[in-house]
């Protein structure tokens, strides 16, 4: 990042800063206006900032990795960027490769991939394709309020219902019950299940933490409608930000469990690349009488450093403070019978896509 703060401080976003990385010898950019929206100057305090979206066309959509700390080893991003805005979110370095801010373009300038469903039913009818769990949600939100426009999740989801595939779906969002139909479709063959996170509780935290992202009541309200369609939805405690939210563990669990969430989990806050000066300065912003115990801590979870990237450790986290939150998330699983471990789905039913259809389209 360039040592000068480029920060703004726009209203019903997440960053403070929209600084361009020089993580890959980028020229620094001016901030003179023309990368974002028109801005109106209002008594000296800038206009709200709009989202922009970009349509890309991709070769192909799904990606492979061989993390041994997720469970899974596939996924679908329909969108890159989120207008969700969380400012803890650790996709948002990828917007460097495309000399975009991590901070501000992160959270208005998205990119939509309307093609994915083709793609992936192309990739699903190759002879040698075996199947597994496909995740989506891994990177940036599949409801992120653009959904209810370009219905990429929903088209993905429609594919996944046709061939019988397995799916797993994680997003701070209820606008998955737009798609509950298929979902419950689904689950009753044992081929989805949905993790919703829940951050905080607390909603003017959740304001300024996650602004655009859909209020934590909601998103419990989601998992109880999730369940009562049939549908195994878990809570993902994500990410446990030290001093800031770490003290509502229990009580997330909880109404978790008073949801019917069929289980938890939790993951230290990360802070990749770009992310740690971003989040850095929303604490001296919003939190300044406590960012340096805050990152104290997180330097303790994280070996000495903002983050640590090494498998394993990178999910979990070392050290005594790691150790504590992993015996409090375990004994509120106990507590509340949820069960260790989720996404258990079928891979029998698969039933390979006839692209006839579509090779007379082309």
């Amino acid at each position: 990042m360039t040592e000068s703060v480029d920060r703004m401080v726009a209203k019903g976003r997440g960053a403070t800063r929209s600084d361009v990385p020089q993580r890959f010898g980028l020229a620094a950019r001016e901030m003179d206006g023309d990368w974002r929206d028109a801005r109106s100057e209002i008594d000296g305090e800038p206009g709200p900032v709009r989202t922009q979206v970009t349509e890309e066309h991709p070769r192909s959509i799904l990606s492979f990795n061989q993390s041994p700390d997720v469970p899974f080893d596939r996924s679908v991003n329909a969108y890159r960027g989120c207008e969700h805005g969380c400012v803890y979110c650790f996709a948002r370095p990828t917007h460097a490769y495309h000399d975009l801010s991590p901070g501000l373009d992160f959270e208005t300038k998205l990119f939509a991939k309307p093609g994915a469903a083709d793609l992936l039913r192309a990739t699903l009818a190759k002879p040698g394709y075996a199947v597994r769990p496909i995740a989506i949600g891994t990177n940036t939100d599949p409801y992120q309020p653009i959904e209810r426009h370009y219905r990429i999740s929903r088209s993905v989801l429609e594919l996944m219902a046709e061939t019988r595939h397995p799916i797993c779906v994680t997003t701070k969002s209820d606008r998955a019950l737009d798609d509950l139909d298929l979902l419950a479709d689904l689950a009753r063959d044992g081929l989805a299940a949905v993790a919703i996170s829940v951050t905080t509780l607390d909603s003017a935290l959740a304001r300024i933490l996650e602004p655009r992202a859909a209020h934590p009541a909601r998103r419990l309200k989601a998992v109880a409608a999730l369940v009562g369609a049939g549908v195994p939805t878990y809570v993902n405690i994500a990410p446990v930000i030290p001093a800031i939210t770490d003290h509502e563990i229990e009580a997330i669990a909880a109404e978790a469990a008073a949801a019917g969430a069929k289980g938890i989990s939790a993951i230290p806050l990360r802070l990749p690349h770009e992310l740690a000066p971003l989040f850095r300065d929303w604490l001296e912003v919003h939190y300044p009488d406590r960012a340096g115990k805050v990152m104290r801590i997180v330097q303790e979870l994280r070996g000495g450093r903002d983050n640590d990237p090494a498998f394993f450790h990178r999910m979990r986290g070392r050290g005594p403070w790691a150790d504590l939150l992993r015996t409090r998330v375990d004994i509120a699983r106990r507590r509340h019978g949820f069960v260790k471990g989720k996404f258990d789905l079928r891979c029998d039913l698969f039933k390979r896509p006839d692209l006839g259809g579509q090779m007379r389209l082309l």
